[in-house]
């Protein structure tokens, strides 16, 4: 179970408690930052899906390997920002998320989603299985973000605050189920304009390029990680993974040195890490050589890894 702040006021320990081991499975990490006065946890129950409510200061939820490992649940959740903003990083991306977006998440593999205080969102809980068969391709669309204003969002948005102010058993069960089941086609039609942004690359190797992302995400810290590592252990030829990659326009060494930067940034300006070194930081992320971490760094964020973490803790 995750750690739940004694910034909670009585009685949200329980809610929360039941929302992580509810929603994400047995494992996962909850921090409470800062609360508000109105804190304020709802569920409404559809069948297989269920809306969650959640009014709150600043938080932050996420899954690690270990935690996936210990109970992999087989549910998706649509994360719906109705008041506030967030930040979201999954399947190897970074989004900000503001009043009105969506983004979904699988909650079977790694995230970490902070909310800033004051907050409000509502998560819709929805068996993969149901997402993979409303959105075509739905894997390729995991951590991105789905503005308001795109397709039917705004809609679907107003659907989900109406139903989770409801009182409980309002709805007979079938009629709430059903009413789920209109929630996900709205969201699935919403989503279509981002699966038509995508590349054009073939369904299949756009598949197989979500499969060895996977394998990079749960492997980031392994400072063996490599193309001829992801090949090997994959059963792929370096050719073959590089024409995998080409789906994102990113060859396997770039997305990987990417990817481990963007952590080693998203740690260093998070005061929970202001005790840790520098190098600690870099080389818990796969890297082992300082002076290679630093030019990368350099390189990517235009200035060196010292300055970026004075300059974000000190906003």
């Amino acid at each position: 179970m995750g750690q739940v702040s004694a910034l909670l006021k009585p009685g949200t320990e329980e809610a929360m408690a039941r929302y992580t081991s509810t929603m994400h499975g047995e494992r996962t990490q909850v921090e409470v930052f800062t609360r508000v006065a109105d804190y304020a946890f709802n569920t409404f129950d559809m069948g297989s899906m269920e809306l969650l409510s959640l009014r709150c200061g600043t938080l932050t939820m996420r899954r690690d390997v270990a935690d996936i490992r210990t109970r992999p649940n087989g549910m998706s959740t649509f994360v719906h920002q109705v008041r506030g903003r967030s930040s979201f990083r999954h399947y190897g991306n970074q989004i900000e998320l503001e009043e009105g977006d969506f983004s979904l998440c699988n909650n079977s593999t790694q995230y970490d989603l902070r909310l800033f205080g004051p907050n409000e969102v509502i998560l819709f809980r929805v068996p993969t299985t149901m997402v993979e068969d409303n959105i075509p391709s739905s894997h390729l669309l995991y951590g991105k973000r789905l503005a308001r204003h795109e397709g039917l969002a705004s809609m679907a948005g107003a659907m989900m605050r109406d139903l989770t102010v409801r009182a409980p058993g309002e709805l007979e069960p079938a009629i709430a189920e059903q009413a789920g089941r209109h929630v996900l086609k709205v969201l699935a039609s919403s989503y279509m304009s981002l699966s038509e942004d995508r590349n054009s690359a073939s369904s299949i190797m756009s598949g197989r390029f979500w499969k060895v992302k996977l394998f990079v995400e749960e492997h980031l810290r392994n400072p063996e990680l490599s193309p001829s590592f992801i090949a090997r252990r994959l059963g792929l030829s370096d050719r073959y993974l590089r024409m995998i990659f080409a789906v994102s326009g990113e060859s396997p060494s770039s997305y990987i040195l990417r990817r481990r930067l963007e952590e080693c940034a998203a740690q260093l300006g998070d005061a929970r890490w202001r005790n840790y070194s520098i190098t600690n930081i870099a080389f818990s992320w796969g890297f082992n050589s300082a002076p290679h971490f630093t030019r990368s760094f350099r390189a990517r964020y235009c200035c060196s890894p010292r300055d970026y973490r004075q300059q974000k803790l000190s906003q």
